[in-house]
């Protein structure tokens, strides 16, 4: 039987490499998302995977969402916890609400998302989680406190949850991604992209697809040796 899948922030970037590369793998793919149904329904149209709307760092939308996966795909035994934003700005010009909402989204939304199938997954003695952190998460940035944060909590986060299911078959990883080229990098001012890329020893950025394929292989059958990880796949630009 087809394993099932849930990839939070599914339907667009880095989530949709990622819920394609699932698919292509043989899984029932759910994918999540957050705020547009347009484009979500256009996501479906062209690949096939049905989208599922709901808000990562609400705890009960995590809950109930999981369930009705389970419900109308089968039993979730992936998770990739893709979703996350970000909300910038230096320590002098950050507000809370841009920490907290970032701290919410980011790292609340991992545990979260895992509380409501780590359970299931230990009592059927498998299970694949993949946490999407951040070259930043490892380095730092500059007016990312929030974000820098959030994503080396999901590092800590990947570390302790993996002790917990490795006995029951369940294995937690992360996955470290540079500057990629997505809609959120395409954002950045053009100069300060081409400092950017400048720093990165392969000379350009990294593809959405690339990412997908280090998660397809932490999700594999025979990856079950691998767990408490960080694979980070940067270019060269972070190493240590």
């Amino acid at each position: 039987m087809a394993r099932v899948a849930i990839v939070t922030g599914g339907t667009r970037g880095i989530g949709e490499a990622i819920s394609l590369a699932l698919k292509d793998a043989g899984m029932i793919v759910a994918a999540n998302y957050a705020g547009n149904e347009e484009r979500a329904k256009a996501f479906t149209d062209r690949t096939g995977i049905k989208a599922y709307k709901w808000d990562v760092g609400d705890f009960a939308a995590c809950q109930d969402g999981c369930q009705r996966v389970a419900e109308e795909l089968g039993e979730v035994d992936v998770l990739v916890n893709n979703a996350g934003i970000t909300r910038d700005g230096t320590m002098l010009k950050m507000s809370h609400d841009d920490w907290d909402e970032v701290m919410r989204v980011n790292l609340g939304g991992c545990f979260n998302m895992a509380k409501a199938v780590f359970p299931g997954m230990r009592s059927r003695k498998w299970g694949r989680i993949v946490n999407i952190g951040s070259i930043n998460g490892q380095a730092g940035q500059y007016g990312q406190v929030n974000y820098a944060a959030a994503k080396s909590g999901i590092h800590g986060f990947t570390k302790a949850l993996a002790q917990e299911g490795a006995r029951a078959g369940v294995t937690v990883n992360a996955i470290a991604p540079g500057y990629i080229d997505t809609d959120m990098v395409a954002a950045v001012p053009a100069d300060v992209l081409e400092k950017i890329v400048a720093k990165i020893p392969v000379g350009r950025l990294g593809k959405a697809e690339e990412i997908a394929r280090g998660v397809a292989f932490l999700c594999a059958e025979d990856a079950g040796f691998v767990t408490g990880s960080t694979l980070s796949i940067n270019g060269g630009q972070h190493m240590y």
